[in-house]
């Protein structure tokens, strides 16, 4: 990177600032060479500039987030990108429209162009996972020109350009056929060592490898948590708590400012992968539990359309309940009527009847069933 008229290598990374997909792509469209494929570190030859990651992705200009580093034993980021193939405006790096690269400049590509066999291969290139969904306008239109060729790809090419192409000169798209592709994520996350998948200690697959997540710079916490369970489809996060184990093992480092910046949680493990220690995250998601279920009984009613109707001064009982999952726990009746009603009972069965007599015009209204119970230590 030139800085301040010279040219140096760009450090790998700092301990406390890990490199990342997500920030390494920055740099791969600040060269207009498409996406970050891979990164890893490399032997320094001389002095570098260090580019600080976290800063990469919440500025504008990449040279506010470059300084000199006086240690020349550091090591040296080496970056591959996509320079042929690339998908822009998605949710992640795994996901968007997609543009080719052609004659140094990049072309958005119609939908009917674009079948299973060529989305294979635009995601392998980019080091995703495999094809899951391929629509036009997916991802808007675009201003880029529409590519003039057709991939005629087997499948099993590594790259785009190794595949076969056909000459369509003066091609246009129809509205709304611009090829979005969304590849599968390559790895995985997840929380284990609890009955529920929404709880447990947070691990990650990448490069093959499933290894815990370290909080390693203590700053883990709810909004971080959260974007695990959403996720893992859990809701948000209840509680965030660092663990420790008996001995160090093989984890990855997750930078948390790029899991907060970003949605895509792996895009944001440090690419240096021969950490260990001892440390971990455990996450607890609000989707925890199920709904509980609330009926009505034993009093003079009849059901319509929208609910209960009960007749004045009647006595009823409502019921909550639960799937058995967790022991003990209780329920609380709320209710938004004119005279409120907040009642809380502990669950015996996994269940609570609430008796109700001398029911009014003012008891009208909606009522809801809350369980409460203490899962691993945390009230959810």
């Amino acid at each position: 990177m030139k800085y301040h008229g010279e040219w140096r290598d760009g450090e790998y990374g700092a301990y406390s600032d890990p490199w990342t997909l997500k920030a390494a792509g920055v740099i791969c469209r600040r060269l207009d060479c498409g996406s970050a494929v891979s990164a890893r570190e490399s032997d320094s030859s001389g002095p570098v500039w260090f580019i600080s990651p976290t800063c990469l992705l919440s500025s504008s200009t990449l040279t506010d987030c470059v300084r000199a580093d006086p240690d020349s034993s550091v090591s040296t980021l080496f970056l591959t990108c996509s320079d042929s193939v690339r998908l822009v405006h998605g949710s992640s790096r795994c996901s968007g429209r997609l543009e080719v690269r052609s004659n140094q400049s990049w072309s958005s590509v119609c939908e009917e162009d674009l079948d299973l066999n060529d989305a294979q291969v635009v995601c392998r290139e980019l080091g995703c996972g495999a094809p899951g969904l391929l629509q036009g306008g997916l991802y808007g239109e675009g201003e880029a020109p529409v590519w003039t060729s057709e991939l005629q790809c087997e499948g099993n090419e590594s790259a785009v350009l190794d595949c076969r192409r056909s000459s369509s000169a003066g091609k246009t798209c129809s509205p709304g056929t611009a090829a979005g592709l969304t590849c599968s994520d390559p790895g995985g996350v997840r929380l284990v060592g609890q009955p529920s998948r929404c709880a447990g200690t947070l691990e990650i697959q990448q490069q093959g490898h499933w290894r815990p997540v370290v909080d390693r710079f203590k700053r883990w916490d709810l909004k971080s948590g959260s974007a695990v369970c959403q996720h893992l489809d859990c809701g948000s996060a209840v509680s965030v708590n660092r663990t420790h184990n008996s001995t160090d093992r093989p984890v990855w480092v997750v930078s948390v400012p790029c899991v907060k910046l970003t949605s895509g949680l792996r895009d944001c493990v440090d690419l240096e992968d021969s950490y260990e220690d001892s440390s971990g995250v455990d996450v607890v998601c609000s989707d925890l539990l199920p709904q509980p279920n609330i009926s009505l009984s034993d009093g003079v009613f009849e059901v319509y359309q929208q609910g209960f109707r009960v007749l004045v001064g009647s006595e009823f009982t409502i019921t909550c309940s639960v799937q058995p999952q967790y022991p003990g726990g209780s329920f609380q009746l709320i209710s938004n009527t004119k005279e409120p009603l907040n009642i809380t009972q502990p669950a015996v069965n996994h269940s609570v009847h609430f008796l109700l007599s001398a029911m009014g015009y003012a008891h009208r209204g909606n009522y809801t069933c809350v369980y409460h119970v203490d899962v691993y230590n945390h009230h959810v």
